[in-house]
């Protein structure tokens, strides 16, 4: 059974959405970011996401691949995770071909927003170091999304669904994903 990957640039909500859904889908959710924290903190290279997103990519791509294999080696489960990653020399690739195919992948799930939205929600909040991105990075990100999640789905067969989650609308959002896992 191959897995899910629920995807969207940070601040789209999609860890909200996912949160609000797993109890309706009989899947276990596995945060990528939290598995390669795992991996960075375990050889010394960051001590949170937000630090380990500035690392060099070739060392990104280490993690990457440790974490890929602890998470494909638990079977079908919804993988939350980012299509691309906005580093200082441009995007990484975060479901490169090698872990789209370590974890065997069957269904992409893009959760977007409006860029604006999406640009609020990350002035909201607190709780992380998110980048002050204007609206038209952030469009930018998006439209990087669908290209990756397209490419990936072109080496892997998996389908690709986009799911808005504008402001207000958790529980439509949630119904939806539902609806699109059943």
């Amino acid at each position: 059974m191959g897995a899910v990957v629920i995807t969207g640039v940070p601040g789209v909500g999609k860890s909200t959405v996912i949160n609000a859904a797993k109890e309706h889908t009989g899947y276990e959710v596995v945060v990528y970011g939290d598995e390669m924290i795992k991996v960075a903190m375990a050889q010394g290279l960051a001590k949170d996401r937000d630090e380990m997103r500035r690392l060099d990519p070739t060392v990104q791509r280490r993690i990457q691949e440790a974490a890929a294999e602890a998470i494909a080696a638990r079977g079908g489960v919804i993988v939350d995770t980012h299509c691309t990653i906005k580093t200082p020399k441009g995007y990484l690739p975060g479901l490169p071909e090698w872990v789209a195919r370590k974890l065997q992948l069957k269904q992409i799930i893009l959760v977007e927003a409006t860029p604006e939205e999406i640009v609020q929600r990350r002035l909201n909040d607190p709780t992380r170091k998110r980048d002050a991105d204007a609206v038209e990075v952030v469009a930018e990100h998006q439209a990087m999304n669908r290209i990756m999640a397209m490419s990936v789905a072109v080496l892997t067969g998996a389908t690709v669904q986009i799911i808005k989650n504008h402001e207000g609308r958790v529980e439509e959002t949630r119904n939806a994903i539902i609806k699109a896992l059943a």
